[in-house]
């Protein structure tokens, strides 16, 4: 089986058997030194660091655009996400939004501390008047910000 890491995974005890793949953006991501040894290690072992294309990066911020959590996603989010699409690899990860956006697109996702995520729908609230919204940005009526809501 294929899985595409997150950083939490390299902060976690969990082990996996199969190919592991992580886009660079995630490796840039880990600072502390002994996640960065335990990346080297897993390197050691066949990590494979990889990059999305343009056109996954694409599918996947279309898709978290229809969820509500395009906000929500760091670059790395959005290039392992985009990595795990076109390698057909589950995500491993405890990052909600990036769970979210996976079962969107019909990627598998697997949590490493916290259980998975159901999927969600977001909806936005206007701060000032109140009125609902399907998509973030600002009140087209009074113009404050909107506020992301599950109802």
């Amino acid at each position: 089986m294929r899985y595409a890491v997150d950083a939490s995974f390299f902060f976690s005890e969990a082990t996996l058997d199969g190919e592991i793949f992580t886009p660079a953006s995630v490796v840039e991501e880990i600072a502390d030194v002994r996640s960065r040894l335990r990346l080297e290690a897993l390197r050691a072992k066949g990590l494979t660091v990889a990059s999305p294309s343009e056109e996954s990066v694409k599918r996947v911020a279309a898709a978290a655009g229809e969820t509500g959590d395009f906000g929500r996603l760091s670059p790395a989010d959005t290039d392992l996400l985009a990595l795990s699409l076109e390698l057909g690899a589950v995500i491993v990860t405890d990052d909600y939004a990036v769970q979210n956006v996976a079962q969107r697109l019909g990627v598998g996702v697997m949590g490493i501390l916290r259980r998975r995520a159901r999927p969600r729908t977001w909806k936005f609230r206007c701060t000032g008047c109140h009125r609902r919204y399907a998509s973030a940005g600002t009140c087209p009526e009074c113009g404050s910000p909107l506020k992301r809501t599950l109802k």
